[in-house]
This record gives structure tokens, sequence and C-alpha cells, in this order.
């Protein structure tokens, strides 16, 4: 039997904003109702998602607490809390998500009012982090630290995450709805492949006259069935972006698919009416949100207040490359300046610079989380999550770079990493989610090893994501090696293995997803990827793309010829047992699915 763990003896009494201490009075009813077996447990379940808690692989009472941390942003505080949480509550850490959330798994469900009164005290809340409902708005880790940045949209993006959390219109929704922002078309955020993507852009109108505004895309998406996003309009100025997001989603409220999940996302609303249809339907949802009488209008409270203008541009120092495809270039030979040469983004107007902690597989124990806010304390910087599970610190000097690398370095998280091979990003995969099919962060961390082992763990410009399932939590499609899990059937077992995709990206507006390249067992990803990486590495040209030099390799289907198909094959399990049982394990592989509680 689990044991059940009381709140702290002061936990009742911390001093929580009233909505969110509602939040946890509901949810205690709701919890005394589901023991006392008064609800009905699918009533429970889906109330428990839309709470943000989720169940896990293991059953019974264990359970996946993710909190929001809208577009990253996260106080010393909230970091301090989070250690806490890891330690009092959880296994050991937290685990930052490719959508700007922290998860902390095998929370036992009585304790579950006791951590949201927590994570409450420092202002977080895991309200709608899962569920059918409006998920956490993310943004550009650099917005208002870039130098290339049209607007900072930090604040655009606060706005809306204030003016849908609890709305009632993303309540029940058909299906989950994702939002996204970036500052300029590199899109660091990714805006291309949720259902709402705003881009940041300056617009010349006919008269030669320019203004700053946005591009909004809809419809995008990965899972089973990736989509790009589509353009809503060629421009859409500052006053009507709220309204734009508000009619998308209202559409989808109205005119989603509510008989079939399966179909059930925004993508899919596209392929039913017709992106025409649905672009006039949004349009006209737009125009008439004026004659609302619960719309506020106009530029958001929280962009008045703080404002929006970009970082500006120095014009002394020439801007650190950003973007998938960044052509980092490590020439220094100690740690620390591979650190700099790697981790720190130059060019702003105002001088300052912003350096990434890397956190391995993104995972951040309580002792790193203290000294993450000691750090931010002591540097009075900001610091944001990334959605390739890392941290950065904003807002810096020149002369603090060096203490805060030996700083980063005393707690594990000083290694060249952003935009480098070695930052494997992977789903949580089959260690907890019902869904998954093999154990991605095993893969990701053998992946990881073999780079170090080969000296191929610092080329730049490639990116390599996992996941678990076809549902592309680890957001595979979008990698220049994506690998998805899958059941293999060799010499009459079951075995574990992958799709290997090459060739993903998203910047410039664009989302080109990977091309399927060969299935490969599990034991066999390192191989796989330690061969790709190193002919890449020796092929290509000054600045060039993972894409383009794939492309004049003969594409997917020319560098499975000449470098991977003799790895697409299973020994016999006498002659390699190994290949039968799953990284991370050591009993023979067996899919052991859950039921379905976020597809």
């Amino acid at each position: 039997m689990s044991q059940v763990l009381e709140p702290t003896p002061d936990a009742r009494d911390l001093p929580i904003d009233p909505e969110i201490a509602a939040d946890i009075a509901k949810f205690e009813v709701m919890l005394a109702r589901h023991k006392a077996g008064t609800i009905d447990e699918d009533v429970f379940r889906v109330f428990r998602l839309a709470n943000g808690i989720y169940g896990q692989r293991q059953g019974g009472t264990n359970q996946m607490v993710r909190v929001k941390v809208p577009y990253g942003d996260i106080k010393p505080e909230q970091l301090e809390m989070m250690a806490e949480i890891a330690e009092q509550h959880s296994r050991g850490w937290g685990h930052i998500t490719t959508r700007q959330n922290v998860q902390f798994h095998f929370v036992q469900l009585d304790d579950i009012p006791n951590v949201m009164r927590k994570f409450g005290s420092v202002g977080m809340t895991s309200r709608e982090a899962c569920g059918d409902t409006v998920r956490n708005i993310q943004g550009c880790q650099l917005a208002g630290a870039c130098p290339y940045e049209h607007l900072d949209i930090t604040q655009w993006a606060e706005a809306t995450y204030r003016h849908l959390l609890r709305n009632p219109l993303g309540q029940r929704l058909p299906r989950k709805f994702k939002i996204n922002f970036s500052g300029c078309s590199t899109d660091c955020g990714q805006a291309m492949f949720n259902d709402v993507g705003v881009i940041a852009v300056t617009h010349t109108h006919a008269d030669g006259s320019t203004e700053t505004g946005f591009r909004v895309y809809l419809a995008g998406g990965l899972g089973a069935n990736p989509h790009p996003a589509l353009a809503i309009e060629e421009f859409t100025s500052r006053e009507d972006l709220l309204p734009t997001i508000e009619a998308a989603l209202r559409v989808f409220e109205q005119a989603g698919n509510r008989d079939n999940r399966i179909r059930a996302r925004m993508k899919w609303l596209v392929d039913n009416l017709g992106w025409e249809e649905v672009q006039r339907r949004v349009l006209s949802q737009r125009r008439l949100l004026l004659a609302s009488s619960s719309w506020p209008g106009g530029i958001p409270a929280e962009v008045l207040e703080f404002g929006d203008a970009p970082a500006g541009r120095s014009a002394s120092v020439t801007p650190t490359p950003m973007g998938q495809g960044t052509p980092v270039s490590i020439t220094r030979k100690p740690d620390s300046e591979r650190w700099l040469d790697a981790n720190v983004v130059q060019g702003t107007a105002n001088g300052t610079v912003s350096a990434y902690a890397w956190a391995h597989l993104g995972d951040v124990t309580p002792a790193q989380f203290r000294e993450l806010a000691a750090i931010q304390r002591d540097f009075h910087a900001g610091v944001r999550l990334t959605n390739r599970q890392n941290l950065v610190f904003r807002g810096l000097t020149e002369a603090q770079l060096p203490a805060l690398y030996q700083r980063l370095q005393a707690i594990g998280m000083a290694q060249p990493g952003a935009e480098l091979v070695r930052d494997v990003v992977s789903c949580p995969g089959a260690d907890t989610c019902n869904l998954s099919i093999t154990q991605s962060r095993g893969l990701a961390r053998a992946i990881g090893d073999r780079l170090e082992e080969e000296g191929l763990a610092e080329v730049g410009g490639v990116r390599i994501n996992i996941s678990g399932c076809m549902n592309s939590c680890g957001q595979h499609h979008v990698a220049d090696i994506g690998f998805m899990g899958a059941e293999r059937r060799a010499h009459g077992q079951a075995a574990p293995g992958y799709q290997m995709l090459l060739g993903g990206y998203v910047g410039q507006e664009q989302a080109e997803f990977g091309d399927k390249a060969l299935r490969v067992p599990a034991k066999a990803g390192p191989e796989a990827v330690v061969r790709v990486v190193r002919r890449f590495a020796g092929e290509r040209v000054a600045g060039e793309t993972f894409r383009s030099w794939m492309d004049r390799s003969g594409g997917a289907a020319g560098i499975v010829e000449s470098d991977l198909k003799d790895l697409g094959a299973f020994p016999t399990p006498e002659d390699g047992p190994d290949y039968y049982v799953d990284w991370d394990e050591i009993t023979p592989f067996a899919v052991a699915l859950g039921e379905s509680e976020c597809a």
C-alpha cells in the first residue's frame, strides 16, 4: 500500500493567490469524492488531467505533476521550491520538458494538494498543463535578449497566458491546444508546428511605410501525422493579435471533432473543412469579438506597462548565430573557453550577454535547482527554460562569465551543449509514460555516451531528438536526426526498435519534417548516429546545414544505402541477446502499454 504523506504543518498557511487556492480546494473536493467512489473514474481522470496531474505507467497512486512555466520565465524562489518538491515528494529530480514545463514523477495522489499548495506559494500552477485545454504558452527563451528579434514577445506571451488561463473557452476543448511565440523568423520558439504559432515580423505597406507586428500561423502539429502551420494572413497588427488567437480558439472549440479524438486536433479541422473555410471562420470571429462585452480590446495591459521593444543589435559586436543549423565552431582548448564558444550569445545593443546551462536529458537535481537559484540572485540575472530542456541566464555582463562558468561547472551544468550534437532531447519514454513503446531516455543516454567516446559530441549544427512512440513528445520529426520508438519482430521475438528520420528542420518560417531513413534495432541507434555525424562533420562545407548536406549526399535513402543499411538487421537471440533487451532494462523486451491519458 502506498504511503499517504500528510501536509507539512505550515503548508495550509502558505500565502497563495486566491484563484490558485480555489483550484486546490476544488481538487481536494474531487479527490475526496474519487476516494469515496461517488464520482465516475473517467470524470475524475478528466478533471485530474485538466489540473496537470497525469497517471504513470507504474499505476496505483503514482502520478506525474506538470507545473507550467509560461514562456520559460522562472524566478529563484520557484527554482528553490522545485528543489523541495523533487526532494520531498518526487524521485529526486525534476524534468524540463520540450514545452518549457517542469515535471515531477512518482508523486502520490493523496499528496497532490500539498504539492499544488507549495507551487502556489511561489505563484506557479499546474492548472491546464495537461488535458483538453490551452497548454503552457511557449516563447523564445531569448525574447528580450536576442539581437535578431523584431519585437520582444515576452509580454505578448504573458498577456496570452493570463487571458486564456481559466478562460471558459478552454476548459473542455475537443483536444489540447498549443500556442507558441517567436520574436523573429529564426523561430527559436518553434512556432511552426503549433495550433497557433506567432512570429514577430516587420511589414512594408503599399505606401512604403513599415509597421512591426506579427505573422500568425495556425493548425501546425506533430504526432503520427505531422502538419506544418499555415499563415492566416500576411500581417497581423499588434492590436489584432490577441483577438486573432482567441478567434482561432473559438473556431476550434466550436468545430473541432468531439467524436474521434484521433482526428480532433486543429490540423484535422483544416483537413475536414478546408483551409479557406478555417481562415474565413477565424477572421469572422475576430471581427465580431469587438462586439463582446467581455473582450478587453486594444494592446494588452502587460505590453503597455512593460513594453515590447526589441533588444536591438550591437554596432560593434557580431551577433552570435542562432537557430537550427547554427554553424558553431569551437576553436579554443580550455573547457571554459569552449563553453564560451558554444553557450554564450552576444550582440545585443545594450551589450549584455546570455549563457546556457546544460541540463543532461532535461533533468535537474535539488542541489542544482538551489544553486541555479543562488546564481540567479547573485548575478541579478533573468532565467528561462528552453525547449531543448536547458536553462539560459540572461542580462549578464561579459565580466560575469568566468564566475558563472565556475559555478555551473561545480554542479555539472557547464558542458558546451547549446546547438551541439551532445544536446540530445528525449521524451520520458517507457520510464514513466503509459503510451511509450521504448526507453527513449536510455537511447538518448547511450547516444550521448557514444558521441563522447568517438570525439564527436561537439560537432555543431546537428539536433538529435527521440520519442518513445509516434506521438512526438520528443519532437523527432523536426530534428536533423530523429528516432521514433516502435516494436520490431525478429526471429519470432519482440524487440525494441526505432524508425530513424533524417533532415527535419524548423526555422525561417518553415517546418521540414524528417524523411524516413531506416528502421534500426534500439541497440544499433548509437552506431547509426555516429556514422551519420562523422560523415556530416567530414563532408560539410562552411556554414552548410545538415539538410543541405543530406540532400546533396543522396537524401535519406542515399545515406542509408551507403552508410546504414547493415544496421537494420537483428542478430538471432542466441548471437545477440542484448538486442532483445531495451536500453535501461535488464529483462527481455515486451510492449506494456497502459490506458491512454493524452491521446
